[in-house]
């Protein structure tokens, strides 16, 4: 997964943090710069990696969250921990006990980065109050991250759904006595009366869609999964107008004709439009990054 660069804004200082594997490193580097300046974050680092509280508290980390970290040079630091004559880097400590909640970046971004556990631990070292600001920061980062990602998703959920009951329960009460099929087969009226729609959207079956692509069907994933939001859209209002069009005991074919038409109508406006972007993310930028802009 390709790491990505995202800043929170704590007393007005810059935070970058480093995204990847779905966890969150913060930079320990612009943590100190926010609380004692540019000149003395790389010696309060080091300071803070020669407490032996702090070696207890990454060693315990370390343990909790990596298989592969080495206990025996562990000790040994720990043992060393608080003398006169200790010292550690963050790269020694890396390169002998195989952390990984601790690193460094070079380049534009660089310094030193800490998972999120690890670095509000050095927050409070360095300043509780600091801390409580990038706990405040950090959770707004998450929420605004949360709406931007979570929502397209939540949107289709919602649209295919919303409807479903509407649809089944006038397939129970106008088809399945006609057709006169036991319970134990009602799936089969279901399966048929979805594919109505998905070839009035889509094109082409479930079925058709599985056999052309079988990885994503072992994966339980179907051609709905992957539709837009706006054929989402569409396909929920073909749902309730196919429940209506079933009451109203059209046949299976007069109702696929009026539905795709219906789809193919509504797609057009909606893609002209784009009625939807609302719903949209619209860019990888957070809250803070846009309210950066306005000042600028």
């Amino acid at each position: 997964m390709t790491a990505k660069i995202k800043q929170i804004l704590v007393n007005d200082v810059a935070i970058n943090i480093h995204s990847t594997k779905e966890e969150d490193f913060i930079c320990l580097t612009d943590m100190a710069k926010a609380r004692e300046g540019e000149n003395r974050s790389a010696d309060i680092i080091k300071n803070w990696l020669r407490n032996r509280g702090t070696i207890e508290f990454l060693g315990t980390w370390e343990i909790i969250n990596n298989p592969n970290f080495k206990v025996v040079e562990f000790d040994h630091f720990k043992k060393e921990a608080g003398l006169p004559t200790f010292v550690l880097s963050v790269s020694q400590w890396v390169e002998q006990t195989g952390a990984i909640g601790l690193t460094s970046k070079s380049g534009r971004y660089g310094g030193t980065y800490a998972h999120k556990d690890i670095a509000f631990e050095f927050g409070s070292a360095i300043s509780p109050v600091f801390k409580l600001y990038l706990i405040k920061e950090y959770q707004r980062l998450k929420e605004n991250e949360s709406n931007q990602f979570n929502l397209e998703w939540d949107v289709k959920r919602i649209l295919t759904k919303a409807n479903y009951s509407i649809h089944t329960d006038a397939i129970k009460n106008h088809i399945i006595p006609t057709l006169n099929i036991d319970k134990d087969k009602e799936w089969i009226t279901y399966a048929d009366e979805a594919d109505v729609l998905n070839v009035a959207l889509f094109g082409c079956t479930a079925k058709q869609w599985k056999v052309a692509n079988p990885q994503l069907a072992l994966e339980n994933k179907n051609m709905r999964d992957f539709a837009s939001i706006n054929q989402l859209t569409v396909l929920s209002n073909l749902e309730v107008l196919n429940s209506e069009l079933i009451k109203n005991k059209l046949s299976k074919n007069q109702r696929f004709q009026y539905l795709h038409r219906t789809a193919l109508q509504q797609l057009a406006v909606l893609d002209k439009s784009n009625a939807m972007k609302s719903l949209q993310r619209l860019s990888d930028s957070t809250f803070v990054e846009e309210q950066k802009k306005l000042k600028n």
